[in-house]
């Protein structure tokens, strides 16, 4: 199997540094690697050339467009048999290409997913912004995954998909706001088979403070309304959680203001997830830094989630405006 590794990039060429070293080291050879400047003031040219002795490595430069469409400008180039898309903010292991290359060897996939971590060179802050978006006990539940709800959507931070699949399917339709999820869910529906390859897994920096993750989340509630209005059926009661939660967190606040009877029993049970949240984050990770670290990302996950979801759903669905 030969591999096309695609790679949107916009402004990052320290991160593509990290993510090309790594690409660097896996024992599976048969790849070529896709760079698609999309539209960088701060690009990554001399970087990608610095790779060209070690990587078969193709750098292209295009006007900005966002993520989906730079993606297809990749497929339209790449050589290989399969696309595998990454965030310009992973690492990848070294065994990452031959565990992928045994799973479609023994039981074929049309596309993949894969999970991600945190690896061990990250900060605090981003090992606890990983472990809240895998909890059990945040949106991480309702991702995606193989124990997740409804049908498994890859996401393009570390997805695959056959050539057949692009030939059939085309590429993405819409560039940002939930775009590889509709990508996964038309794939679905033309009968390819998905799957996850739970050893497949990346090392996902995604943001390096809690600011630039907030305004991440936030991005990713407004995608699932989006989504909703490709797929009307896709938007289940469980992604009204966070919005819940955070109207909840409100009530909660009021509730104590006011010296509501209901008080006590809300701060009971808001003290009773918090420390589910930092238990859960210590066991996992050892650390009670992180763990600590992990219920503010928790809760930037849920808020965030919650009020970009309640936006959109009130602009677009209830106002219906574009």
């Amino acid at each position: 199997m030969f591999f096309s590794i695609i790679i949107p990039l916009y402004n990052r060429p320290q991160e593509i540094k990290e993510l090309l070293e790594t690409l660097t080291l896996q024992t599976y050879k048969q790849f070529e690697v896709l760079v698609i400047e999309d539209g960088s003031v701060d690009d990554a040219a001399e970087i990608a050339q610095s790779f060209s002795d070690k990587l078969d490595i193709k750098y292209f430069t295009k006007p900005n467009t966002g993520q989906g469409f730079t993606r297809n400008f990749g497929f339209e180039r790449a050589l290989g048999d399969y696309f595998i898309i990454f965030d310009s903010d992973c690492l990848i292991p070294p065994e990452y290409l031959q565990i992928v290359n045994n799973r479609l060897t023994t039981d074929y996939l049309d596309a993949y997913g894969g999970p991600d971590d945190a690896h061990h060179s990250f900060t605090p802050v981003q090992k606890a912004i990983s472990h809240a978006m895998t909890s059990p006990f945040t949106t991480g539940g309702i991702r995606g995954n193989k124990k997740g709800i409804g049908q498994f959507h890859p996401r393009s931070f570390n997805m695959g998909v056959s050539r057949k699949v692009w030939e059939k399917a085309g590429g993405f339709i819409i560039t940002r706001l939930g775009e590889d999820i509709e990508y996964s869910i038309r794939i679905h529906s033309l009968g390819f088979k998905i799957g996850l390859i739970p050893e497949a897994k990346v090392y996902h920096k995604r943001r390096t403070n809690f600011y630039k993750f907030y305004k991440q989340i936030h991005f990713f509630g407004r995608a699932r309304i989006n989504i909703y209005k490709f797929f009307p059926k896709e938007l289940k009661l469980v992604h009204f959680f966070p919005a819940f939660f955070t109207l909840s967190l409100l009530f909660i606040l009021a509730a104590n203001i006011f010296n509501w009877p209901i008080a006590e029993l809300c701060n009971f049970l808001l003290a009773v997830y918090i420390l589910l949240i930092f238990f859960h984050a210590w066991v996992k990770n050892k650390s009670a830094k992180i763990a600590f670290l992990s219920i503010i990302a928790s809760f930037t996950i849920l808020i965030a989630y919650g009020l970009g979801f309640m936006q959109d759903f009130c602009k677009r669905v209830i106002l219906k405006l574009s």
